[in-house]
Protein backbone atom coordinates (compact mmCIF):
# COMPACT_ATOMS: atom_id res chain seq x y z
CA UNK A 1 0.00 0.00 0.00
CA UNK A 2 1.13 3.50 -0.83
CA UNK A 3 0.75 6.02 2.04
CA UNK A 4 0.93 8.87 0.00
CA UNK A 5 1.74 10.78 2.63
CA UNK A 6 2.85 14.28 3.23
CA UNK A 7 3.46 15.21 -1.14
CA UNK A 8 -0.07 16.70 -1.62
CA UNK A 9 -1.30 19.99 -2.70
CA UNK A 10 -3.78 21.91 -1.11
CA UNK A 11 -4.63 19.13 0.84
CA UNK A 12 -3.13 18.06 4.65
CA UNK A 13 -3.42 14.45 5.75
CA UNK A 14 -2.73 14.64 9.28
CA UNK A 15 -1.81 11.70 11.25
CA UNK A 16 -2.77 11.70 15.03
CA UNK A 17 -1.51 9.00 17.83
CA UNK A 18 -3.36 10.29 20.49
CA UNK A 19 -7.41 11.10 20.30
CA UNK A 20 -7.65 14.55 19.15
CA UNK A 21 -9.97 17.41 21.32
CA UNK A 22 -13.04 19.13 19.66
CA UNK A 23 -11.76 22.71 18.14
CA UNK A 24 -14.05 26.05 18.82
CA UNK A 25 -16.84 27.07 16.46
CA UNK A 26 -17.16 30.20 14.31
CA UNK A 27 -19.69 31.58 12.23
CA UNK A 28 -19.67 32.17 8.53
CA UNK A 29 -20.64 35.14 6.45
CA UNK A 30 -21.51 35.28 2.89
CA UNK A 31 -18.58 33.98 0.98
CA UNK A 32 -15.75 36.54 -0.23
CA UNK A 33 -16.36 35.68 -4.24
CA UNK A 34 -20.10 36.90 -3.72
CA UNK A 35 -22.03 33.84 -3.09
CA UNK A 36 -24.65 33.95 -0.66
CA UNK A 37 -25.21 31.56 1.61
CA UNK A 38 -28.15 29.82 1.95
CA UNK A 39 -29.49 27.92 5.72
CA UNK A 40 -31.29 25.47 3.64
CA UNK A 41 -29.15 22.83 2.97
CA UNK A 42 -30.12 22.54 -0.64
CA UNK A 43 -26.72 21.29 -2.30
CA UNK A 44 -26.89 24.66 -4.38
CA UNK A 45 -26.33 25.39 -8.42
CA UNK A 46 -24.91 29.22 -9.52
CA UNK A 47 -27.39 30.64 -11.95
CA UNK A 48 -24.50 33.23 -13.53
CA UNK A 49 -23.01 31.87 -16.77
CA UNK A 50 -24.50 31.38 -19.81
CA UNK A 51 -26.75 28.69 -20.56
CA UNK A 52 -25.52 25.72 -22.41
CA UNK A 53 -25.75 24.78 -26.05
CA UNK A 54 -28.19 21.83 -25.28
CA UNK A 55 -30.28 19.08 -27.17
CA UNK A 56 -33.14 17.35 -27.04
CA UNK A 57 -33.16 14.07 -24.45
CA UNK A 58 -35.77 11.81 -25.18
CA UNK A 59 -35.15 8.73 -22.65
CA UNK A 60 -35.80 10.56 -19.45
CA UNK A 61 -39.79 10.20 -19.72
CA UNK A 62 -39.90 6.55 -20.93
CA UNK A 63 -42.61 4.83 -18.06
CA UNK A 64 -41.56 1.20 -17.59
CA UNK A 65 -44.99 -0.69 -17.25
CA UNK A 66 -43.65 -2.23 -14.11
CA UNK A 67 -42.48 0.11 -12.45
CA UNK A 68 -45.07 2.01 -9.32
CA UNK A 69 -46.67 4.60 -9.76
CA UNK A 70 -47.26 5.77 -6.32
CA UNK A 71 -45.52 5.21 -3.21
CA UNK A 72 -46.78 6.18 0.19
CA UNK A 73 -44.87 7.51 3.57
CA UNK A 74 -44.61 6.25 6.72
CA UNK A 75 -43.41 8.59 9.07
CA UNK A 76 -40.92 7.44 11.71
CA UNK A 77 -39.42 10.16 13.21
CA UNK A 78 -39.97 13.89 13.61
CA UNK A 79 -38.21 17.23 14.93
CA UNK A 80 -34.87 16.21 13.30
CA UNK A 81 -33.77 19.61 12.49
CA UNK A 82 -32.64 19.64 9.03
CA UNK A 83 -30.94 15.92 8.22
CA UNK A 84 -28.73 15.15 5.76
CA UNK A 85 -28.08 11.61 5.82
CA UNK A 86 -29.39 8.19 7.22
CA UNK A 87 -27.24 5.25 8.04
CA UNK A 88 -28.16 1.80 9.41
CA UNK A 89 -26.55 -0.23 12.30
CA UNK A 90 -26.14 -4.27 12.09
CA UNK A 91 -28.55 -4.30 14.75
CA UNK A 92 -30.91 -1.88 12.46
CA UNK A 93 -30.70 1.07 14.70
CA UNK A 94 -30.98 4.24 12.34
CA UNK A 95 -28.16 7.23 13.07
CA UNK A 96 -29.42 10.37 11.32
CA UNK A 97 -26.95 13.37 10.26
CA UNK A 98 -28.50 16.87 11.11
CA UNK A 99 -26.58 19.98 9.52
CA UNK A 100 -26.46 21.64 12.63
CA UNK A 101 -23.82 19.09 14.07
CA UNK A 102 -25.69 16.26 15.76
CA UNK A 103 -26.30 12.62 14.87
CA UNK A 104 -29.77 11.45 16.33
CA UNK A 105 -30.76 7.69 17.15
CA UNK A 106 -33.79 6.08 16.37
CA UNK A 107 -34.48 2.75 16.66
CA UNK A 108 -37.72 0.78 17.85
CA UNK A 109 -38.68 2.46 20.84
CA UNK A 110 -38.29 6.08 18.60
CA UNK A 111 -36.27 8.95 18.70
CA UNK A 112 -33.89 8.88 21.24
CA UNK A 113 -33.43 12.32 23.52
CA UNK A 114 -30.17 12.87 23.40
CA UNK A 115 -27.86 12.61 20.03
CA UNK A 116 -25.50 9.50 19.72
CA UNK A 117 -22.85 13.07 18.95
CA UNK A 118 -23.14 16.62 19.23
CA UNK A 119 -20.01 18.46 17.68
CA UNK A 120 -21.68 21.83 17.10
CA UNK A 121 -19.37 23.75 18.42
CA UNK A 122 -16.49 22.24 16.58
CA UNK A 123 -18.57 22.80 13.05
CA UNK A 124 -18.93 26.00 10.69
CA UNK A 125 -22.90 25.90 9.01
CA UNK A 126 -24.58 27.61 6.89
CA UNK A 127 -26.04 27.01 2.92
CA UNK A 128 -24.34 23.74 2.39
CA UNK A 129 -21.44 23.23 5.33
CA UNK A 130 -22.03 21.35 8.15
CA UNK A 131 -22.63 17.67 8.82
CA UNK A 132 -22.88 16.15 6.02
CA UNK A 133 -22.57 12.73 5.82
CA UNK A 134 -21.56 9.37 8.46
CA UNK A 135 -21.03 5.96 7.44
CA UNK A 136 -20.48 3.05 9.81
CA UNK A 137 -17.58 0.49 9.53
CA UNK A 138 -18.55 -2.61 8.10
CA UNK A 139 -17.37 -4.33 10.84
CA UNK A 140 -19.08 -2.06 13.18
CA UNK A 141 -20.85 -4.77 15.07
CA UNK A 142 -17.24 -5.58 16.63
CA UNK A 143 -15.49 -1.98 16.20
CA UNK A 144 -17.38 0.10 16.77
CA UNK A 145 -16.01 2.65 14.39
CA UNK A 146 -18.11 5.60 12.81
CA UNK A 147 -16.58 7.86 10.01
CA UNK A 148 -17.70 11.34 9.89
CA UNK A 149 -17.86 14.45 7.31
CA UNK A 150 -17.97 17.51 8.38
CA UNK A 151 -16.64 21.47 7.75
CA UNK A 152 -14.77 23.14 10.40
CA UNK A 153 -13.24 26.65 10.74
CA UNK A 154 -10.30 26.89 8.61
CA UNK A 155 -7.12 24.59 9.82
CA UNK A 156 -3.46 25.28 10.15
CA UNK A 157 -2.56 24.61 6.39
CA UNK A 158 -6.14 26.25 4.77
CA UNK A 159 -5.21 29.12 2.62
CA UNK A 160 -6.12 33.22 3.55
CA UNK A 161 -9.62 33.45 1.90
CA UNK A 162 -10.22 30.37 1.85
CA UNK A 163 -14.00 29.46 3.39
CA UNK A 164 -13.36 26.47 5.49
CA UNK A 165 -11.68 23.07 6.22
CA UNK A 166 -13.19 19.61 4.68
CA UNK A 167 -12.44 16.98 7.52
CA UNK A 168 -12.88 13.57 7.33
CA UNK A 169 -12.73 11.63 11.06
CA UNK A 170 -13.61 8.33 12.93
CA UNK A 171 -15.10 7.95 16.42
CA UNK A 172 -15.96 5.09 18.90
CA UNK A 173 -18.90 4.40 19.22
CA UNK A 174 -20.46 2.32 22.04
CA UNK A 175 -23.80 1.64 22.88
CA UNK A 176 -25.40 3.90 20.66
CA UNK A 177 -22.98 6.70 22.39
CA UNK A 178 -20.19 8.25 20.32
CA UNK A 179 -17.08 9.13 22.48
CA UNK A 180 -16.34 12.81 21.56
CA UNK A 181 -12.93 12.33 22.70
CA UNK A 182 -12.15 9.60 20.42
CA UNK A 183 -11.72 11.81 17.02
CA UNK A 184 -9.57 10.91 14.51
CA UNK A 185 -8.63 12.88 12.22
CA UNK A 186 -7.76 10.88 9.00
CA UNK A 187 -8.01 13.55 5.75
CA UNK A 188 -8.31 17.81 5.39
CA UNK A 189 -8.47 19.23 2.64
CA UNK A 190 -9.07 23.54 2.19
CA UNK A 191 -12.33 24.55 0.99
CA UNK A 192 -11.89 27.51 -0.84
CA UNK A 193 -15.47 28.43 -1.11
CA UNK A 194 -18.73 27.54 0.91
CA UNK A 195 -20.55 25.69 -1.99
CA UNK A 196 -19.83 22.41 -3.71
CA UNK A 197 -18.89 20.78 -0.53
CA UNK A 198 -20.51 17.45 -1.57
CA UNK A 199 -19.96 15.03 1.70
CA UNK A 200 -21.35 11.33 1.14
CA UNK A 201 -19.71 8.56 2.60
CA UNK A 202 -20.33 5.09 1.47
CA UNK A 203 -18.32 1.58 1.90
CA UNK A 204 -18.08 -0.51 -1.01
CA UNK A 205 -18.33 -3.96 -1.10
CA UNK A 206 -14.13 -4.34 -1.87
CA UNK A 207 -13.96 -2.53 1.79
CA UNK A 208 -12.33 0.19 0.91
CA UNK A 209 -14.21 3.85 2.18
CA UNK A 210 -15.43 6.17 -0.87
CA UNK A 211 -15.76 10.03 -0.69
CA UNK A 212 -18.03 12.24 -2.84
CA UNK A 213 -16.11 15.82 -3.01
CA UNK A 214 -17.27 19.04 -4.80
CA UNK A 215 -15.30 21.02 -7.26
CA UNK A 216 -14.81 24.03 -4.70
CA UNK A 217 -18.06 26.11 -5.65
CA UNK A 218 -17.82 30.15 -6.52
CA UNK A 219 -20.25 31.42 -9.39
CA UNK A 220 -19.37 29.61 -12.48
CA UNK A 221 -17.51 27.07 -10.64
CA UNK A 222 -14.51 29.54 -11.45
CA UNK A 223 -12.06 31.70 -10.02
CA UNK A 224 -10.30 31.14 -6.21
CA UNK A 225 -9.06 27.86 -5.64
CA UNK A 226 -10.06 26.21 -8.85
CA UNK A 227 -6.76 24.71 -10.90
CA UNK A 228 -5.70 25.36 -14.47
CA UNK A 229 -6.92 22.74 -16.77
CA UNK A 230 -6.75 20.88 -20.33
CA UNK A 231 -10.03 22.74 -21.82
CA UNK A 232 -9.35 26.70 -22.81
CA UNK A 233 -13.29 27.02 -23.72
CA UNK A 234 -14.16 27.34 -20.10
CA UNK A 235 -11.46 29.23 -17.62
CA UNK A 236 -10.26 26.32 -15.04
CA UNK A 237 -12.09 23.71 -12.98
CA UNK A 238 -11.09 21.48 -10.18
CA UNK A 239 -12.95 18.75 -11.71
CA UNK A 240 -10.56 18.50 -14.79
CA UNK A 241 -7.28 18.66 -12.73
CA UNK A 242 -6.08 15.45 -10.80
CA UNK A 243 -2.85 16.90 -9.93
CA UNK A 244 -3.28 19.93 -7.58
CA UNK A 245 -6.12 19.14 -5.26
CA UNK A 246 -8.74 16.46 -4.46
CA UNK A 247 -11.47 18.64 -5.41
CA UNK A 248 -14.23 17.69 -7.69
CA UNK A 249 -13.34 13.48 -7.30
CA UNK A 250 -15.00 10.36 -5.80
CA UNK A 251 -11.87 9.37 -3.81
CA UNK A 252 -11.09 5.84 -2.73
CA UNK A 253 -8.91 4.92 0.57
CA UNK A 254 -8.42 2.10 2.76
CA UNK A 255 -8.92 2.99 6.40
CA UNK A 256 -7.70 -0.42 8.21
CA UNK A 257 -3.86 0.60 7.57
CA UNK A 258 -2.82 0.11 11.08
CA UNK A 259 -1.46 3.03 12.49
CA UNK A 260 -1.54 5.58 9.64
CA UNK A 261 -4.99 7.26 8.74
CA UNK A 262 -5.58 5.61 5.79
CA UNK A 263 -3.90 3.99 2.93
CA UNK A 264 -3.95 4.07 -0.99
CA UNK A 265 -5.21 1.15 -2.67
CA UNK A 266 -2.91 -0.49 -4.55
CA UNK A 267 -5.33 -0.83 -7.59
CA UNK A 268 -6.14 3.15 -7.36
CA UNK A 269 -6.33 4.54 -10.77
CA UNK A 270 -3.34 6.88 -10.46
CA UNK A 271 -1.12 5.28 -8.14
CA UNK A 272 2.23 5.36 -10.10
CA UNK A 273 0.67 7.79 -12.74
CA UNK A 274 0.18 11.51 -12.64
CA UNK A 275 -2.22 12.44 -10.03
CA UNK A 276 -3.03 12.41 -6.37
CA UNK A 277 -3.74 8.82 -5.18
CA UNK A 278 -6.74 9.25 -3.57
CA UNK A 279 -8.81 9.88 -6.81
CA UNK A 280 -11.20 6.93 -7.67
CA UNK A 281 -12.83 9.21 -10.51
CA UNK A 282 -13.36 12.36 -10.88
CA UNK A 283 -15.07 15.73 -13.81
CA UNK A 284 -17.85 16.08 -10.86
CA UNK A 285 -18.93 19.75 -9.59
CA UNK A 286 -20.71 18.96 -6.63
CA UNK A 287 -21.44 14.53 -6.33
CA UNK A 288 -24.63 15.35 -3.31
CA UNK A 289 -25.13 11.72 -2.22
CA UNK A 290 -23.47 8.54 -3.71
CA UNK A 291 -24.90 4.53 -3.40
CA UNK A 292 -23.58 1.03 -4.00
CA UNK A 293 -25.74 -1.79 -5.46
CA UNK A 294 -24.02 -4.40 -5.09
CA UNK A 295 -20.41 -3.11 -7.01
CA UNK A 296 -22.66 -0.54 -8.91
CA UNK A 297 -21.50 3.13 -7.53
CA UNK A 298 -24.38 5.80 -8.62
CA UNK A 299 -23.66 9.46 -7.58
CA UNK A 300 -25.77 12.09 -8.33
CA UNK A 301 -23.78 15.32 -9.17
CA UNK A 302 -25.80 18.21 -8.88
CA UNK A 303 -25.95 20.39 -12.16
CA UNK A 304 -25.05 24.38 -13.10
CA UNK A 305 -28.38 26.25 -14.40
CA UNK A 306 -29.72 23.08 -16.69
CA UNK A 307 -29.23 19.81 -16.28
CA UNK A 308 -29.16 17.37 -13.04
CA UNK A 309 -27.25 13.80 -13.45
CA UNK A 310 -26.78 10.94 -12.16
CA UNK A 311 -23.68 8.44 -13.25
CA UNK A 312 -22.00 4.81 -13.04
CA UNK A 313 -19.12 5.62 -11.48
CA UNK A 314 -16.03 3.18 -12.32
CA UNK A 315 -12.20 2.84 -11.67
CA UNK A 316 -10.88 5.97 -13.72
CA UNK A 317 -13.57 7.55 -14.92
CA UNK A 318 -13.90 11.23 -16.18
CA UNK A 319 -17.22 12.28 -15.76
CA UNK A 320 -17.18 15.31 -17.72
CA UNK A 321 -17.48 18.34 -15.78
CA UNK A 322 -16.71 21.45 -16.55
CA UNK A 323 -16.63 20.33 -20.06
CA UNK A 324 -19.62 19.10 -20.39
CA UNK A 325 -23.21 19.27 -18.15
CA UNK A 326 -24.68 16.09 -17.84
CA UNK A 327 -24.36 15.25 -21.65
CA UNK A 328 -24.06 18.22 -23.13
CA UNK A 329 -21.68 21.17 -23.66
CA UNK A 330 -20.95 23.32 -21.05
CA UNK A 331 -20.71 26.97 -22.05
CA UNK A 332 -20.04 25.54 -25.86
CA UNK A 333 -21.34 25.71 -28.89
CA UNK A 334 -19.17 22.01 -29.17
CA UNK A 335 -16.85 20.44 -27.04
CA UNK A 336 -14.77 17.13 -26.87
CA UNK A 337 -15.67 13.92 -25.82
CA UNK A 338 -12.31 12.86 -24.65
CA UNK A 339 -9.32 14.31 -23.04
CA UNK A 340 -6.54 15.59 -25.86
CA UNK A 341 -3.89 12.08 -26.18
CA UNK A 342 -1.57 14.27 -23.89
CA UNK A 343 -3.98 14.38 -21.04
CA UNK A 344 -3.91 10.90 -19.61
CA UNK A 345 -4.07 9.31 -22.90
CA UNK A 346 -7.04 10.32 -24.08
CA UNK A 347 -9.88 9.43 -22.00
CA UNK A 348 -13.49 9.67 -22.02
CA UNK A 349 -15.40 12.02 -20.99
CA UNK A 350 -18.70 9.26 -19.48
CA UNK A 351 -22.23 10.35 -19.96
CA UNK A 352 -24.82 10.27 -17.25
CA UNK A 353 -27.24 7.14 -16.60
CA UNK A 354 -29.98 9.73 -15.89
CA UNK A 355 -30.59 13.09 -16.94
CA UNK A 356 -33.36 15.29 -16.49
CA UNK A 357 -33.63 19.12 -17.80
CA UNK A 358 -34.51 21.79 -15.10
CA UNK A 359 -38.07 22.64 -16.83
CA UNK A 360 -40.41 21.03 -19.72
CA UNK A 361 -40.79 17.80 -18.93
CA UNK A 362 -42.53 15.60 -16.09
CA UNK A 363 -39.14 14.45 -14.52
CA UNK A 364 -37.69 18.17 -14.15
CA UNK A 365 -36.01 19.80 -10.94
CA UNK A 366 -33.64 21.74 -9.75
CA UNK A 367 -30.83 19.87 -7.75
CA UNK A 368 -30.49 16.42 -7.63
CA UNK A 369 -30.35 14.34 -4.45
CA UNK A 370 -29.81 10.50 -5.89
CA UNK A 371 -31.33 7.48 -4.20
CA UNK A 372 -30.89 3.74 -3.73
CA UNK A 373 -31.57 0.80 -6.04
CA UNK A 374 -34.59 -0.99 -4.27
CA UNK A 375 -34.06 -4.49 -2.98
CA UNK A 376 -36.86 -4.74 -0.82
CA UNK A 377 -40.03 -7.03 -0.74
CA UNK A 378 -42.58 -4.24 0.57
CA UNK A 379 -43.03 -2.00 -2.76
CA UNK A 380 -44.00 -4.57 -5.95
CA UNK A 381 -42.32 -3.69 -9.25
CA UNK A 382 -39.41 -2.14 -7.68
CA UNK A 383 -37.12 -4.36 -7.57
CA UNK A 384 -33.70 -3.36 -9.26
CA UNK A 385 -35.19 0.19 -10.02
CA UNK A 386 -32.94 3.35 -8.63
CA UNK A 387 -35.22 5.65 -6.76
CA UNK A 388 -34.48 8.60 -6.48
CA UNK A 389 -35.76 12.63 -6.38
CA UNK A 390 -34.65 16.01 -6.48
CA UNK A 391 -34.32 18.71 -3.87
CA UNK A 392 -37.64 20.09 -4.42
CA UNK A 393 -39.84 17.73 -4.17
CA UNK A 394 -42.92 18.43 -5.76
CA UNK A 395 -45.20 15.49 -4.88
CA UNK A 396 -43.24 13.12 -6.39
CA UNK A 397 -39.93 11.27 -6.34
CA UNK A 398 -38.22 9.21 -9.76
CA UNK A 399 -37.70 5.86 -10.67
CA UNK A 400 -35.37 4.64 -13.65
CA UNK A 401 -34.99 1.14 -14.75
CA UNK A 402 -31.53 0.03 -16.30
CA UNK A 403 -30.96 -0.04 -20.29
CA UNK A 404 -28.11 -1.83 -22.21
CA UNK A 405 -26.75 1.60 -23.21
CA UNK A 406 -27.85 5.23 -23.50
CA UNK A 407 -30.13 6.81 -20.40
CA UNK A 408 -32.29 4.86 -18.08
CA UNK A 409 -35.88 5.13 -18.91
CA UNK A 410 -37.31 7.59 -16.06
CA UNK A 411 -40.50 8.33 -14.70
CA UNK A 412 -42.25 9.97 -11.54
CA UNK A 413 -43.76 8.44 -8.53
CA UNK A 414 -46.40 9.92 -6.99
CA UNK A 415 -46.74 10.23 -3.12
CA UNK A 416 -50.10 9.79 -2.16
CA UNK A 417 -52.06 10.72 0.69
CA UNK A 418 -50.34 13.39 2.53
CA UNK A 419 -47.19 12.54 1.61
CA UNK A 420 -46.23 15.77 -0.35
CA UNK A 421 -46.66 17.80 2.65
CA UNK A 422 -44.72 15.95 4.80
CA UNK A 423 -41.47 16.52 2.23
CA UNK A 424 -41.25 19.18 0.41
CA UNK A 425 -37.55 18.84 0.25
CA UNK A 426 -35.49 15.93 -0.11
CA UNK A 427 -31.88 15.68 1.71
CA UNK A 428 -30.98 12.11 1.10
CA UNK A 429 -31.94 8.67 0.87
CA UNK A 430 -30.66 5.30 2.81
CA UNK A 431 -31.68 1.57 2.43
CA UNK A 432 -31.72 -1.24 4.80
CA UNK A 433 -30.19 -4.47 5.45
CA UNK A 434 -33.62 -5.66 3.90
CA UNK A 435 -33.25 -3.53 0.85
CA UNK A 436 -36.20 -1.00 1.79
CA UNK A 437 -35.49 2.81 1.33
CA UNK A 438 -35.95 5.89 3.57
CA UNK A 439 -35.50 9.65 3.14
CA UNK A 440 -34.89 12.29 5.16
CA UNK A 441 -36.12 15.90 4.42
CA UNK A 442 -38.21 18.80 5.84
CA UNK A 443 -41.89 19.87 5.52
CA UNK A 444 -44.62 20.09 7.20
CA UNK A 445 -43.47 18.56 10.46
CA UNK A 446 -40.28 20.07 10.13
CA UNK A 447 -36.96 17.68 9.88
CA UNK A 448 -38.35 14.31 9.32
CA UNK A 449 -37.31 10.31 8.85
CA UNK A 450 -39.79 7.99 6.42
CA UNK A 451 -39.87 5.05 5.27
CA UNK A 452 -41.41 4.58 1.54
CA UNK A 453 -44.49 2.22 1.52
CA UNK A 454 -47.08 0.90 -1.02
CA UNK A 455 -49.54 3.79 -2.16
Amino acid sequence: MDHALGRRRLLRTITVGAAVGLAGCSTSSPDAGGQSERATGEPTRTTDAPTATTTETTAVNASPADVPDAVGLDTLATGLGAPLDVVFTPDGTRYVADQAGRILVHDADGLRNRPALDIRDAITTGGEKGLLGIEPHPAFAENGRLFVRYSAPSREGTPSGFSHTFVLSEFDVEDDRVDPDSERTLLEIPQPQSNHNAGDLAFGPDGFLYVAVGDGGAGGDQGRGHADDWYDAVGGGNGQDVTENLLGSILRIDVDAGDEPYAVPDDNPLVDREGLDEQYAWGFRNPWRLSFDGTDLFVADVGQRDYEEVSLVERGGNYGWNVREGAHCFQASDCPTTTPDDVRGGERLVDPVIEYPHGGASVSGISVIGGAVYRGSALAGAEGVYVFGDFQVRGRLFAATPADEGLWPTTTVELVGDGSDRLRTLRSFGRDADGELYVVGTGSEGGALHRLVPA
